[in-house]
């Protein structure tokens, strides 16, 4: 397991840096040219919200696991965590907003001292989707962690999971020694109590991140390879699989840059710029919020240290009429989410 930027004290853990990185070099000679420029050349800029679909919570950077892309540079010694208090300022939110999903997400939300609590609140209020983004192993970490799978069950919430290939050598070098055989454990326990089977309401999507500096292929077509071998080799099934581009920041972008692959990297997302997902990207429908409460764009911008471009930075003070009347911070990095058929959490931004 490799040690989070944040515990190596690398200069990419700072990140001011990370921007500086990513507006120097070859965006700054003029060999790229800056997201900004790009969009504006289709009248695209700058970006204005959208109508307010998803409320996405970051209850924390803690997790059990230290992945080598990880965007939030989370693990075990992450100690950022969303506050009782906070969580409270945030169900006054849910409670009055337009939005129709709230999407939990970590590092491992599940480490959150108050993640079962928050859920079951959240849960009355009424919102059509909640997602939890599972990172799967954690549901086999340890014996508190194991009634999670019947927790999620009782709730019906739609369980997002992290599933980097089909196979045990790529999932584990992404991930980590031993995290495809327990993410393999997590999913035929999640089958067994209805989730990702046909049919069913329990709803269970994978997500899959390319293992190297590369883009991800065919949506659709990894979607059926997936299900085909999952199915034959370990008799699981699931809904839906997002396939996500790693974005060149925090661990990625030092995998990036440790392994010369970072402008070579940077042009392949330029040279697959797709300006029709751009009035898709998920910052125009989407509020991020941060473990502290702080309101952002998106979660990579939250990463970034960008909040929203409005006089209202907390969720504290939290008015969605003020909030949709912003400009949405870009940079660099959103080419990540305009390559090809695009990328968000939800993943593609266009059919294939």
């Amino acid at each position: 397991m490799i040690d989070s930027l944040h515990k190596r004290q690398s200069e990419l853990a700072n990140s001011n840096k990370q921007l500086e990185f990513l507006s120097n070099g070859i965006f700054k000679n003029g060999e790229l040219t800056t997201f900004n420029n790009k969009i504006a050349e289709t009248k695209q800029f700058p970006l204005k919200p959208k109508k307010l679909e998803i409320l996405q919570i970051n209850l924390g950077y803690m997790c059990n696991q230290v992945c080598e892309h990880c965007h939030v540079d989370a693990g075990p010694d992450r100690k950022e965590i969303m506050t009782k208090d906070t969580m409270l300022q945030c169900l006054k939110v849910i409670k009055n907003t337009q939005a129709h999903t709230l999407d939990l997400t970590g590092g491992a939300p599940e480490m959150n001292p108050h993640f079962k609590w928050f859920v079951e609140e959240a849960t009355k209020i009424g919102i059509k989707d909640v997602i939890v983004r599972s990172n799967l192993t954690i549901l086999r970490a340890n014996k508190k962690y194991y009634s999670l799978p019947r927790f999620f069950k009782k709730h019906n919430i739609h369980v997002v999971s992290s599933m980097p290939h089909w196979t045990k050598g790529k999932t584990d070098k992404q991930r980590g020694s031993g995290v495809f055989d327990k993410s393999i454990k997590a999913l035929q326990e999640l089958n067994a109590i209805g989730y990702g089977m046909p049919n069913s309401h329990l709803k269970l999507d994978l997500v899959y991140n390319p293992s190297g500096a590369f883009l991800p292929g065919n949506q659709v077509a990894l979607e059926k390879e997936f299900k085909k071998t999952l199915l034959e080799d370990f008799g699981i099934q699931f809904h839906n699989l997002f396939a996500i581009t790693n974005l060149p920041i925090s661990r990625f972008l030092d995998y990036l840059i440790a392994s010369e692959n970072y402008e070579d990297y940077m042009y392949a997302l330029v040279e697959a710029y797709n300006p029709e997902t751009v009035k898709n990207l998920m910052c125009t429908n989407t509020i991020s919020v941060g473990w502290d409460g702080f309101l952002y764009d998106c979660d990579f911008n939250q990463m970034l240290e960008l909040p929203v471009n409005s006089n209202l930075k907390h969720i504290s003070e939290y008015n969605e009429e003020t909030l949709q009347n912003r400009n949405i911070i870009t940079s660099q990095h959103c080419y990540g989410c305009t390559a090809g058929a695009g990328s968000s959490c939800q993943g593609n931004l266009i059919p294939q």
